[in-house]
């Protein structure tokens, strides 16, 4: 374990904007041992496995959450000092059996921490005091939710998990299948929200979910609002990424045009592993979402869905661009929509891209607030040499490096992009940590070649910091 910052050094700087980046190569030993990989949706190819974190509000607690390995039947939560980003010693991890993944964890001023895991294939959300006494667990579905299309159960958590402090509220948007009834054996999501201090599943109209939403949603992003309902994107299997704050389905403002194929909404967010750090809540109610894209170009008519509603026929690349997306509020872009209109020749005009390049891959897409409010950081994976398929799914190439670019609320770049190179990655929730953005990461050889299930079981976890200064 090495609790020494390591390669500090100034990235960049421009117009008097500069970034400073920090690792802190294998800061937090854990208590057991972890697997930094998750096999990809449909191609197998290496994901990384995501290791929720958090900090409170007063930047005085921090929480570090992994599936322990080689049984990945048990999520272990790592207390964390924010100060040397090492593992607290008080009070000891905190251990929740049977569970299987974790999507998101939210620290509190009281050193107490909520978690989002999957028990028994059911959505749970755990809360735990400052000592480490489980104060409640509630199921957000299975034979115990109601559900108007059948109930659902959740074998793979790809979704997300947030908190407001001005409503005391958790939500929770997570991809579902149905047991029963008329959805049997189909995919969507949910969102559901929970009251934080007492546990009791909310009903609440305009913003619970319990429905089908978003078919195949394997993208999904959520972020706090003073009020349910919080800010939320899907990524369905039809062609599109929508801002689904106020209808939590398949409609509102459309983000983007995706060439999708049945059954597989892509990687936007990440697929497999994902669904984190891709809309950040900015200050005076805006926000910031990125994500990977492989452009759109002629539209054509989504007979399912009906009359308004298009396809993407093909995509602009076979590989993926950095694109995003500014929000005016929860439920408004700051830009215009994407293209409904059939026949259109271009379905990607509306897009702000970050990058726009037809000669390497770029994947691991997250954004995060900085300290400051009014700028967001957005990161991202670069592949060389890219071998990418017709269908809408990852790529094989070499890892090569690790990349930020600062924006401002309106999407304008600040300075230049940067390359953190090919020690760090990004592996877990971007958090602000004081002054600065951390995330974290477990250094190793990252081989994006072939299809790998499993990766070498690691014992400790780094972070990554980079620290905005204009």
């Amino acid at each position: 374990m090495r609790l020494q910052a390591l390669n500090t050094f100034l990235l960049a700087s421009a117009a008097s904007a500069t970034l400073n980046y920090t690792s802190y190569p294998g800061s937090v030993a854990l208590s057991a041992s972890f697997d930094p990989i998750i096999a990809a949706y449909w191609t197998g190819l290496p994901h990384h496995r995501r290791t929720p974190f958090s900090v409170s509000p007063s930047g005085e607690f921090a929480h570090l959450a992994f599936l322990s390995a080689p049984s990945y039947a048990s999520v272990i939560v790592q207390p964390v000092n924010p100060e040397t980003l090492a593992a607290s010693s008080s009070p000891t991890a905190f251990i929740i059996s049977g569970a299987r993944e974790a999507s998101g964890i939210v620290s509190h001023d009281s050193g107490s921490f909520a978690i989002l895991v999957t028990i028994d294939e059911i959505a749970t959300i755990v809360k735990v005091s400052a000592t480490g006494k489980e104060l409640w667990r509630t199921a957000l579905n299975g034979p115990t939710v109601d559900n108007p299309t059948g109930h659902t159960v959740t074998p793979d958590l790809n979704g997300d998990f947030t908190y407001s402090a001005a409503s005391d509220v958790y939500g929770a948007y997570f991809v579902v299948t149905a047991t029963d009834g008329e959805a049997q054996g189909h995919f969507g999501d949910n969102l559901q929200y929970v009251n934080a201090t007492t546990g009791e599943l909310l009903s609440l109209t305009g913003a619970t979910s319990s429905s089908f939403g978003c078919s195949h949603n394997t993208g999904i992003a959520l972020a706090p609002a003073a009020a349910p309902p919080f800010a939320s994107v899907c990524a369905e299997d039809h062609g599109a990424i929508w801002l689904n704050t106020d209808t939590q389905g398949m409609s509102g403002p459309k983000i983007a045009n995706e060439n999708v194929t049945n059954g597989c909404s892509g990687e936007p967010m990440g697929g497999m592993g994902g669904s984190y750090s891709n809309l950040a809540a900015l200050a005076d109610g805006a926000y910031m979402f990125a994500w990977a894209s492989r452009g759109a170009r002629e539209q054509v008519a989504d007979e399912w869905m009906g009359t308004g509603f298009t396809a993407t026929a093909e995509p602009r690349w076979l590989h993926h661009n950095v694109a995003i997306a500014p929000l005016a509020s929860k439920d408004k872009l700051r830009g215009a929509e994407a293209v409904s209109t059939v026949g259109a020749t271009a379905g990607d005009s509306q897009v702000t891209w970050i990058t726009y390049n037809d000669r390497v891959d770029h994947q691991n897409v997250h954004v995060a607030a900085l300290p400051d409010g009014e700028h967001a950081l957005v990161t991202w994976e670069v592949l060389l040499n890219p071998d990418c398929q017709p269908l809408p799914l990852g790529c094989t190439g070499t890892f090569g490096g690790t990349y930020a670019q600062v924006v401002s609320s309106a999407g304008k770049r600040v300075g230049k992009t940067v390359n953190l190179g090919t020690k760090v990655t990004v592996g877990g929730d971007l958090a602000v940590v004081g002054e600065r953005v951390c995330w974290p990461y477990v250094e190793m050889d990252w081989d994006l070649s072939v299809p790998r299930a499993n990766g070498t079981l690691v014992q400790e976890v780094g972070f990554g910091c980079v620290e905005f200064t204009e």
